[in-house]
């Protein structure tokens, strides 16, 4: 029997991508910027709509960098992440030697919760700090609570910051998701729906703007015939040949997101028949996610790891849903605030196979080993 690692979430050749790698070599643009990059962010302009300007990056962490520095962020200043994420949502904030405070999720999208972030602005302000950006992100693909999140965020002036790394084609009442923020972010890290094997994106409505992140992200180069640099620059721009992968991979950006998404039936015909297990899903019909990974609720942190092993044990990756930020050792000493929904998200939340390369023999073995580990557990369903 084929007993090949699965994996959670890898990428495939689209097939297209040689094409632009190879004129990138046969024209000499093996660096960072070229016209391959000049296309990618063309080609994803187009994709919104051309509503927006993006400034293509070597990853999504550094597009969250680019924003927080073209919003201001200075030392001592405070903003704040949902605590319930990968940790290069927060990273940057301190790269600014700046502060984060740390949000609760909610437990319809387990995205950042908008009672407890208006109990965070406002008692933020009365401690004489109002924050200065927030750091909302698109868990897992799902679109966080955009019309109660922003409307607190308009209420205080504060803007936002939209981690969409994990939400390219996602939306929000049919709007894609990196498209409502001041600032999108987009990553095409080799497990995302798309990859350029390393890379991101700063989504912005100004054109000026758009030129400005890119000057930043070449070294803050000043317009002269020798190299001067008023301003602090990083090297942040996406390579021309990373670029001319994500030429390709986009391509197939659509079948992708229609693969992951039929994962999800996949995950949803095999967890509607075991009891008191919970696939996340799509709040009603104004979201739309891509799932770019399809996850579990389990009852028990002892039921969750029951489960993660015997998957292991059949060379099937799973993991564990993001330990959130506000435990881990780096961020420990920051403010959060909220009650234990992210916690309890961690403790009993699995994330399974999504890939959009999995095969029917992938998922005949992924479903023989949920089967029967719940058949071991007495938790299926009596089907009469």
């Amino acid at each position: 029997m084929n007993n090949n690692r699965i994996y959670l979430s890898l990428s495939q050749e689209s097939g297209f991508e040689q094409k632009y790698i190879q004129k990138a070599l046969k024209t000499n643009w093996i660096t960072s910027g070229g016209p391959n990059v000049d296309e990618f962010e063309n080609v994803l302009e187009s994709y919104f709509e051309n509503e927006n300007y993006i400034a293509a990056s070597n990853s999504g962490t550094s597009a969250i960098h680019l924003a927080l520095i073209l919003l201001g962020v200075k030392a001592g200043d405070e903003v704040i992440c949902q605590s319930m994420t990968f940790s290069a949502s927060a990273n940057p904030i301190l790269y600014q030697n700046a502060y984060p405070i740390f949000v609760d999720s909610e437990r319809d999208t387990w995205n950042i919760c908008p009672k407890n972030l208006e109990i965070a602005i406002k008692d933020r302000i009365k401690k004489g700090k109002k924050p200065k950006a927030i750091i909302a992100v698109h868990l897992y693909g799902m679109p966080y609570k955009v019309d109660e999140v922003h409307a607190i965020a308009d209420r205080y002036e504060i803007p936002i910051i939209e981690d969409s790394a994990e939400a390219l084609g996602s939306s929000y009442k049919g709007k894609k998701c990196g498209s409502f923020g001041v600032f999108g972010v987009l990553s095409f890290n080799g497990n995302k729906i798309i990859t350029t094997s390393s890379g991101g994106a700063l989504i912005t409505n100004s054109k000026e703007i758009k030129e400005k992140a890119i000057f930043f992200a070449t070294q803050s180069k000043d317009i002269a015939s020798h190299y001067q640099h008023s301003e602090i620059g990083y090297n942040y721009r996406m390579s021309n040949i990373c670029a001319g992968i994500g030429l390709g991979q986009i391509k197939i950006l659509e079948k992708n997101i229609n693969l992951r998404r039929d994962n999800h039936l996949f995950y949803d015909n095999i967890f509607k028949h075991i009891k008191n297990v919970q696939l996340f899903d799509n709040l009603n019909d104004d979201f739309f996610s891509n799932y770019w990974l399809n996850t579990i609720l389990l009852e028990t942190k002892k039921e969750r790891e029951g489960l993660r092993l015997a998957f292991e044990e059949a060379n099937i990756e799973s993991r564990p849903l993001w330990k959130p930020m506000h435990l881990q050792p780096v961020f420990k000493k920051y403010p959060y605030y909220g009650h234990k929904i992210a916690e309890e998200l961690f403790e009993k939340g699995l994330c399974l196979p999504s890939g959009s390369n999995l095969t029917n023999k992938d998922k005949s073995r992924i479903k023989e080993v949920i089967v029967n580990f719940f058949k071991r557990n007495i938790k299926l369903k009596n089907e009469n």
